[in-house]
């Protein structure tokens, strides 16, 4: 605990329903940025109300973020988290190869779907969801089809760490490029989520619904927004499930 981040709440709970159904709840009696933890959830989900499978021994939390930022500000915060997320694994793991940042919210471990980010705003405040498979992936058979297949970190790489161990490697992680977004801005963060980006320079499928638009993927732009080069010219997306 003595580097948790100065200003930063800190809340362990045993079991919930979801992290992010406790941060709606609560966020209305909090004073600053806070952590709430849980080591067992009971209906979590992730994005598109999709359900996300949280055994025991895996990381469930939700910070709860006061913030005045308009909504496309907001979705920005996706970016300082993934960054987290990848530093967080590092420091657990002691590597960097096999990580990767896929837009908009997911981190990948040795190609497969080892982390998830889910924001939603709550008022004057935002709820960033994070869950991660520490030590249990759900099966191929699972997720969407076509989707990227889930690991563990513990099925990856061998290494074991416990969640609340994690906990404080990712507070620590989010302090320090959160602090980076308020002082300089997107534009740092938005190069650092894309030196670590995956699949950047190759063809990727954007799904929006019932739509899909194939393209090279050519970076991130000033909005967070993927941009493709496809047979029609560049396009911006600002939300979509992506295949590769």
């Amino acid at each position: 605990m003595s580097d948790w981040p100065l200003g930063y709440g800190r809340q362990v709970l045993a079991e919930v329903d979801s992290t992010m159904a406790e941060a709606a709840r609560q966020a209305g009696s909090l004073t600053g940025p806070t952590w709430i933890f849980a080591s067992h959830q009971t209906a979590a989900r992730g994005r598109r109300g999709r359900p996300w499978v949280n055994p025991q021994g895996n990381f469930a939390a939700t910070l709860v973020l006061p913030t005045t930022d308009a909504a496309d500000r907001r979705a920005l915060r996706s970016f300082v988290a993934a960054l987290a997320l990848f530093d967080a694994l590092v420091a657990v793991s002691g590597r960097v190869d096999g990580l990767a940042l896929k837009w908009p919210n997911d981190v990948l471990l040795t190609g497969g779907k080892v982390a998830g980010i889910l924001l939603e705003s709550l008022g004057p405040h935002l709820a960033i969801g994070i869950g991660v498979n520490l030590v249990a992936a759900p099966e191929a058979s699972e997720v969407e089809p076509g989707a990227v297949a889930p690991v563990s970190v513990l099925s990856a790489l061998g290494v074991e760490v416990g969640p609340e161990v994690f906990l404080d490697m990712l507070a620590s992680a989010f302090a320090r490029h959160e602090a980076q977004m308020v002082n300089y801005g997107f534009g740092p963060i938005r190069e650092a989520w894309l030196a670590r980006a995956a699949r950047l320079g190759e063809v990727v499928t954007a799904r929006m619904g019932t739509r899909e638009v194939t393209g090279t993927f050519e970076t991130v732009d000033a909005e967070g927004r993927i941009v493709l080069n496809t047979a029609e010219g560049r396009q911006a997306i600002a939300a979509a499930d992506i295949f590769f």
